[in-house]
């Protein structure tokens, strides 16, 4: 993995596969880099660059005193630099932050696959990043996970349950920190400001996928002032395919 250093002084991680038009993929909560390495790859068989990178407090990425959506804005800006960037696609999440980040000078063409803005509807409780935060101090990030994905993300019990149990539950728990952010994140951009909506840019969802999402993505191509919905048939509840994704954006980047 490569590093570039962020404007607060954060180390950035990233890897490249494949040669051609960089194109930075931003993942969404609980996510890692090596999560969008199938994509990056389907991306590398079109002809263009998969860039993968780690969003701060996660994976090989490092993280700063103190939060706010405008640090991670400009951990993709010095990505996006570093890499020379066609284009970015934010996944969840990490599409809120690309669309965020394009009106804090990231200029490359811009993707968003299945954002969660809530448009004043189904709010979580506006302390939950604080809850969060609180349980990350007292070591207990298993909680932090747990009730993000109650809160936050809406996950139903059993799923939770299933999840806790499981192998990869470990590895969740280490990226805890992470949704104390994404939190953060969400709440501060529940829905689009104004500068927003200014950007033109491609909603990605798929088909079937979990109906909020459904929601968000018409609400935001509706109030958008230049911008294209594309359904990816290949794409189903809120997960990326790798192929049907880098088609639909080798047909499209300029």
């Amino acid at each position: 993995m490569q590093h570039v250093t962020s404007a607060d002084g954060t180390r950035i991680a990233f890897e490249s596969f494949g040669e051609g038009p960089a194109v930075v993929i931003v993942g969404g909560a609980m996510s890692t880099s090596a999560a969008a390495q199938p994509l990056a790859r389907a991306l590398a068989d079109t002809g263009l660059r998969g860039v993968t990178m780690d969003r701060r407090a996660r994976g090989g990425s490092g993280d700063a005193a103190s939060y706010a959506p405008e640090r991670e804005a400009k951990d993709i800006a010095a990505v996006a630099r570093e890499v020379g960037a066609t284009a970015i696609l934010g996944h969840s999440s990490g599409a809120v932050l690309a669309l965020f980040a394009a009106t804090r000078g990231v200029t490359a063409q811009l993707f968003l696959s299945e954002p969660p803005f809530l448009f004043g509807e189904s709010l979580p409780d506006p302390r939950l990043p604080e809850r969060l935060q609180g349980f990350v101090d007292e070591g207990r990030g298993d909680e932090a996970i747990v009730t993000f994905q109650r809160e936050a993300v809406g996950l139903p019990e059993p799923v939770i349950e299933h999840i806790r149990t499981s192998p990869m539950f470990d590895a969740l728990v280490q990226l805890a920190q992470s949704v104390v952010y994404d939190a953060a994140l969400t709440r501060a951009l529940s829905t689009p400001t104004p500068e927003m909506l200014e950007i033109p840019a491609t909603i990605l969802r798929g088909e079937p996928t979990f109906p909020a999402l459904v929601r968000a993505c018409a609400t935001l191509n509706d109030t958008m002032r230049e911008s294209e919905l594309v359904i990816v048939p290949e794409s189903r509840d809120h997960g990326l395919d790798p192929a049907g994704t880098a088609r639909e954006l080798r047909a499209r980047i300029r």
